[in-house]
C-alpha cells in the first residue's frame, strides 16, 4: 500500500471518531449530562449547555406560533385580542426575565462555589418572589380585564366577548411567571436538558388541546378564544407540575431541600435588586420596539407591514443566538463561583466567536436573498420590496451584534445587571430612537433610516459592552 493511501485512510478514521465524538456529545447535550462545567474542556462545555438551550429559545417561538396559527381562524377579532393580551403581558414577561436573570446569577455562582444548600436557598427565594409579584398582577388583571381592553383601544365586541381570554392569562400569569424562574434554576444549574424537555412538554399539551378547545371535537363544546386561553394554560400548568416534580425529586444537580423551604429576606433582597437591572433591560427594549413601530407607522401600512414581517424573521432567526448567549451566562456564573474568573472570562469569548459564526452565515443568506423570507409571510409587491430592503440593511450588523449580546449576557450571569440596562439605555434611548426619527424624518430615508438606526445602536451596544467587558469589573461582582 502506498504512502498517501495510508495517509488518506489514516485521515479518513480520524474524521470518522471526531464525527462519532460529537455526536455523542449532541446526543448527551439533549439527554442530560452530569459533565461539571467548570473543569470540562471549555469547548466541550459550551456544546452541551448551548445546544438544549437553543432548542428551548426555538420552543419559546412555537408557542406563539402555535396559538396564533389556530386563533387566526376565529377571524380578526380574535387575532386582536390575542395581539393586546400579548402587549399586557409585556410586563409580566419583563418581569419573568428580570427575576430569570437573578436566579441565573445567583444559582450559577452557588453551584460553582459547590454549595448546593445555598443554591437551594436561591431557587426557593425566586420561586416565592414570582409567586408573590404573579398574586399582586394577577388579581387585579382578572377582575378588570374588560377595562384593560378598553384602555388598550379593543372595539365593543373584543370588549364584550373577548375579554375572557385577558381574564384566564392574566389571572393565571403565575404559571408563566414560574416557568421563567423555574427553567432558570435548571439552566444555570446546568440542567439545560431539562428545561428544553420543560417546553417540549408544554408545546406538545398546547398543540394538542389548541383545536380539541377552539373548535370543539365529540363531547368537548367549542370554546373559541377561551378554549386558546384554556389549552394554553392547561400546557404551561401541566409543564410547571412537571418542574416541580423534577425539583423536589432532587437527583438532578439542583435539590431542594425541605429546610431551604422557608422565607430568607436577604436572599429575597439580593434577588429583586438583582432582578430590577434585568426587568430594566426588557422594559427599554419592549419600549424603544414600540418607538420604532410609531416612527415606521408615519409611512404607512405597507412600510409597517414590512417592518413587522422582516423583525419578526429577524427575531426568530436571532433565537439560537440568545441561547448561546445564555449558555455564556452560566458559564460565567458557574466559573466565577469555583473562582476561576479567566475561565469565565475565556468562555465568554468562545461563545462569542461561535456566535459571529453563525450570524455571519444568517447575514450572507439574508442579503443575498432577503425576499424569499419576505414572501413566505405575504405576497404583497410591495410590502415584499420594503420588507425584504429592510432585512438586507438588519443582517449587515448581525456579525457585530453576535459579540454583544453574549457579553450582555455575560454581565447578566455575573450579577451585574445594572451594567446592560444602561448599555441598554444608551443604545435604545439615546441613540437608536432619536436617530431613527431624524434618519427617517429629517434626511428623507424614510423608513429605512429606522432600520440604519437598528444597525448603529446595536453596533454601539457592542462596542460599549465589549470595552467594560475587558475592564473586568465583572470578575469582581459578589452575589
Amino acid at each position: 500500500m502506498s504512502s498517501n493511501k495510508k495517509l488518506s485512510l489514516y485521515i479518513s478514521s480520524i474524521n470518522r471518531e471526531k464525527i462519532k465524538s460529537l455526536w455523542k456529545d449532541i446526543l448527551e447535550s439533549i439527554s442530560g449530562t452530569d459533565k461539571d462545567f467548570t473543569s470540562e474542556k471549555l469547548s466541550k462545555a459550551i456544546l452541551l449547555l448551548a445546544i438544549p438551550m437553543v432548542l428551548e429559545m426555538i420552543m419559546e417561538s412555537v408557542f406563539a406560533i402555535a396559538d396564533i396559527f389556530f386563533v387566526s381562524k376565529l377571524g380578526p377579532d380574535a387575532i386582536a385580542t390575542v395581539g393586546i393580551t400579548e402587549s399586557l403581558l409585556t410586563i409580566i414577561y419583563a418581569i419573568g426575565m428580570g427575576l430569570s436573570m437573578a436566579t441565573t446569577a445567583l444559582v450559577a455562582r452557588r453551584i460553582g462555589e459547590k454549595k448546593p444548600y445555598r443554591a437551594s436557598v436561591a431557587a426557593v427565594q425566586s420561586i416565592i418572589v414570582g409567586a408573590l409579584v404573579s398574586l399582586v398582577i394577577g388579581i387585579p388583571g382578572m377582575i378588570f380585564a374588560k377595562d384593560l381592553l378598553r384602555l388598550m383601544g379593543a372595539n365593543a365586541e373584543i370588549i364584550e366577548h373577548g375579554s375572557i381570554y385577558p381574564s384566564i392569562l392574566l389571572g393565571s400569569n403565575i404559571i408563566i411567571m414560574l416557568l421563567f424562574i423555574i427553567n432558570a434554576i435548571f439552566r444555570s444549574s446546568g440542567d439545560a436538558a431539562i428545561s428544553m424537555r420543560v417546553l417540549l412538554l408544554a408545546n406538545g399539551v398546547n398543540i394538542l388541546l389548541d383545536p380539541l378547545f377552539i373548535f370543539g371535537l365529540g363531547p368537548i363544546p367549542a370554546m373559541g378564544i377561551k378554549g386558546a386561553a384554556i389549552a394554553t394554560t392547561t400546557g404551561r400548568g401541566i409543564a410547571v407540575i412537571y418542574q416541580f416534580y423534577i425539583l423536589l425529586k432532587g437527583n438532578g444537580r439542583i435539590k431542594i431541600f425541605k429546610k431551604a423551604i422557608r422565607i430568607n429576606l436577604k436572599v429575597m433582597y439580593d434577588l429583586v435588586k438583582i432582578s430590577l437591572g434585568g426587568i430594566g433591560q426588557s422594559i427599554i427594549a419592549t419600549s424603544s420596539w414600540i418607538g420604532m413601530v410609531r416612527i415606521i407607522a408615519i409611512f404607512g401600512s405597507t412600510a409597517l407591514a414590512g417592518y413587522t414581517i422582516a423583525i419578526r424573521i429577524i427575531i426568530f432567526v436571532l433565537l439560537p443566538s440568545w441561547g448561546l448567549s445564555n449558555a455564556a451566562a452560566t458559564l460565567v456564573g458557574q466559573n466565577l463561583g469555583a473562582k476561576k474568573p479567566q475561565r469565565a472570562e475565556r468562555a465568554v469569548w468562545t461563545t462569542g466567536y461561535v456566535n459571529m459564526l453563525f450570524l455571519s452565515i444568517v447575514s450572507f443568506i439574508f442579503i443575498i436573498e432577503p425576499y424569499f423570507f419576505i414572501r413566505l409571510f405575504i405576497d404583497n409587491a410591495e410590502v415584499i420590496a420594503t420588507g425584504a430592503k429592510g432585512l438586507r440593511i438588519v443582517s449587515i450588523g448581525f456579525i457585530f451584534y453576535a459579540m454583544g449580546m453574549v457579553m450582555i449576557q455575560a454581565f447578566n450571569g455575573a450579577g451585574d445587571t445594572l451594567t446592560p440596562t444602561k448599555i441598554n439605555i444608551i443604545s435604545f434611548w439615546i441613540i437608536e430612537i432619536p436617530l431613527a426619527y431624524f434618519l427617517a424624518t429629517l434626511y428623507g430615508f424614510n423608513e429605512f433610516g429606522v432600520y440604519i438606526a437598528i444597525i448603529v445602536a446595536e453596533s454601539v451596544m457592542t462596542l460599549i459592552a465589549m470595552w467594560l467587558f475587558k475592564k473586568g469589573k465583572w470578575k469582581l461582582r459578589k452575589v
